[in-house]
C-alpha cells in the first residue's frame, strides 16, 4: 500500500478542515448536499461524455492502482537477464527456449531471439508493445486530469446557480448571508477535489506508467544484449544503470562477492 497517496489526500483535506475550524468555522457549514450533487454529478457526467461508460467503470481499478505500491523488480530482472545471458553464452540461444521465464514481456523478447528474429525487428516489436502500453495508461490517467479540469468549472456553475437563487430572494435580508455561503460551497468543493484528489491521482498514475516503461526498457536492452552475445558481466554493468544508486551499489557488491567465490581458490 502506498501510504504517501493515502496520507497525502488525508493531510490535504484535513489541513483545510482544521484551518477552517481554527478560524472559528463550524463543520456543519461545510456540508451542502446540493453542492455535492453539482460537483460530483456534474464532474462525472461531463467526464463520462468525454470518454465512455467502460472508462468510468474502470475508475475504481485505477484508484486502487494509485494507492498500491508496485514492487521494484528491476534488480531481480537484472539478475534473471544476466543468468539468461550466461546460459545463452554457454549453451547457445536455443537453450533458452525451455528455460522458465516468469515475466511475460521478457519471455516474449527471449522467444523472438530464439526464433532468430532480426535484432532491429526485435527492438521494433518490443518498443511497439511498450508504446501501446503507454497509450493504454495515458487513456486511464488522463481521465483524472479531465475530472480535475471539470470540477472547478462545475463549482463556478454551482455558485452562480446559488447566487441566482439568492438574488431572487432579496425580500428576506437575514437569509442572504447563509444563502451566499451555501452558494460558494460548490466552488470550494470543485477547487478542493480538483487539486487534492483528481489531479494528484493523475500525477501518481502517470508516475506509475513511467516506472513501468523504465522496467520494460531495461528488459529490451537486456534482450538485445543477449541476442548480440554480449559478455554477461558487461551486460550486467549496462543494466545496472537503470537501478537507483543504492540498489546499484548493492548489486555490484553482490556480483563482486559472487565473482570472488567462483574464482580459483575463492571461498
Amino acid at each position: 500500500m502506498d501510504l504517501a497517496t493515502i496520507l497525502g489526500i488525508v493531510l490535504g483535506f484535513g489541513a483545510l478542515i482544521a484551518a477552517f475550524v481554527l478560524e472559528g468555522g463550524h463543520l456543519s457549514s461545510l456540508i451542502g448536499i446540493t453542492a455535492y450533487m453539482i460537483i460530483f454529478g456534474g464532474t462525472f457526467g461531463a467526464t463520462m461524455t468525454s470518454y465512455g461508460l467502460k472508462d468510468m467503470l474502470g475508475l475504481p481499478k485505477l484508484i486502487m492502482k494509485a494507492v498500491k505500491t508496485p514492487p521494484d523488480r528491476r534488480a531481480l530482472l537484472v539478475e534473471e537477464i544476466v543468468k539468461l545471458a550466461e546460459i545463452a553464452r554457454r549453451d547457445g540461444l536455443l537453450a533458452l527456449e525451455n528455460h522458465p521465464i516468469e515475466d511475460p514481456f521478457l519471455k516474449k523478447g527471449i522467444m523472438l531471439v530464439v526464433d532468430g528474429t532480426d535484432a532491429e525487428l526485435t527492438e521494433q516489436i518490443l518498443y511497439a508493445d511498450v508504446e501501446a502500453m503507454e497509450q493504454r495508461h495515458a487513456r486511464g490517467y488522463s481521465i483524472f486530469q479531465t475530472m480535475g479540469g471539470f470540477a472547478p468549472t462545475m463549482g463556478i456553475i454551482g455558485t452562480v446557480m446559488g447566487l441566482v437563487h439568492v438574488l431572487s430572494s432579496l425580500k428576506d435580508p437575514e437569509s442572504l448571508g447563509p444563502a451566499i455561503a451555501v452558494a460558494f460551497l460548490a466552488t470550494l468543493y470543485g477547487v478542493a477535489t480538483a487539486n487534492l484528489l483528481w489531479l494528484p491521482l493523475h500525477n501518481k498514475l502517470k508516475l506509475r506508467s513511467k516506472e513501468e516503461v523504465a522496467e520494460k526498457q531495461l528488459i529490451i536492452e537486456g534482450v538485445l544484449g543477449i541476442q548480440a552475445g554480449e559478455n554477461p558481466r558487461m551486460l550486467r554493468e549496462k543494466l545496472l544503470v537503470h537501478l537507483p544508486p543504492q540498489a546499484r551499489a548493492t548489486e555490484q557488491k553482490a556480483a563482486a562477492v559472487g565473482a570472488r567465490a567462483m574464482a580459483p581458490g575463492g571461498e
